[in-house]
């Protein structure tokens, strides 16, 4: 029968990535709000990308795991004392297998995916977004079935082949490769408030001083100033395509929390309790 991991609680959340974390956090009663997952992760960015052949790109995420970056999941593990670790393989049948292990053990699993091949969204048929993440919370080996926590207050049910599908997308430019994360609660601690203080100065300086003109604030700009141009260097076609998927992440439908991350971000500094640091936080939240 298709059932949850016992004890795995569900609840609506705001951000995938942070949403997720939080699934896995409260799983091993390590209570903490998704706002501050993301905050200590370093999670707000800004990126403006148009590679030839394809479609103009939004992002509010930063700290994605590039070479010579953590990760936002790490990061935010380092400061709560939660070892994290990515796996990521071409094999679909050691990701497979892997999976099955961590569920029969009673883990819940975070995954990345392309939620493209998501029966619960009502996407248009070519769209795709392999930086998708949810928890795979349950599996019948009988009907094949998993039950995926995603944001939503119930658990959505997807067959094995749709989930394989979904992780072992190909499409670009963030084709998931199968990527899943483990977590080791054995020294977890609560964040020091210099820990914050560090991950809100990280923030400010990827926006205000980027590597290159399409991040941060400068990428922002740049995203004005191309955007404007769309009309003429897309066809119909790829400006629709491009428009819903700007609007897909602007809105907390693309799994950003709403604001492309900003808005929980934002909720991180808003909160007193969350943010430990500075009196002044909540100022600063609500500016």
């Amino acid at each position: 029968m298709l059932r949850p991991i016992p004890d795995f609680a569900t609840y609506p959340t705001h951000h995938c990535v942070t949403g997720s974390m939080k699934h896995v956090y409260d799983y091993h009663r390590f209570p903490i709000s998704e706002d501050l997952l993301l905050g200590l992760g370093r999670g707000l960015g800004f990126t403006y990308f148009h590679i030839k052949g394809a479609d103009p790109f939004y992002g509010g995420r930063a700290n994605i795991g590039r070479p010579g970056e953590e990760g936002l999941e790490k990061t935010a593990g380092r400061r709560t004392g939660v070892a994290v670790e990515s796996h990521a393989t071409s094999s679909a049948r050691t990701a497979q297998a892997t999976l099955r292990e961590l569920l029969e053990a009673d883990e819940p699993v975070l995954v990345y995916l392309d939620m493209g091949f998501l029966p619960y969204f009502e996407l248009p048929a070519e769209y795709h977004f392999g930086g998708h993440v949810v928890v795979v919370a349950g599996y019948d080996p009988d009907t094949m079935r998993v039950l995926v926590a995603d944001r939503d207050q119930d658990l959505h049910q997807v067959g094995w082949e749709a989930l394989e599908k979904a992780r072992g997308s190909h499409y670009k430019p963030f084709p998931p490769r199968h990527t899943w994360y483990t977590f080791d609660f054995t020294a977890a601690r609560p964040p020091s408030a210099a820990e914050v203080r560090e991950s809100i100065g990280e923030v400010c300086r990827g926006m205000l001083t980027p590597p290159i003109a399409n991040f941060g604030v400068k990428g922002i700009r740049k995203a004005i100033r191309e955007t404007a141009k769309w009309p003429q260097v897309l066809d119909t076609d790829a400006l629709r395509r491009t428009c819903f998927n700007v609007a897909m992440f602007i809105d907390r439908r693309g799994g950003t929390g709403g604001g492309s991350s900003a808005t929980c971000t934002a909720a991180s500094l808003a909160r007193p309790h969350r943010s430990p640091a500075s009196p002044a936080l909540p100022e600063w939240g609500q500016s």
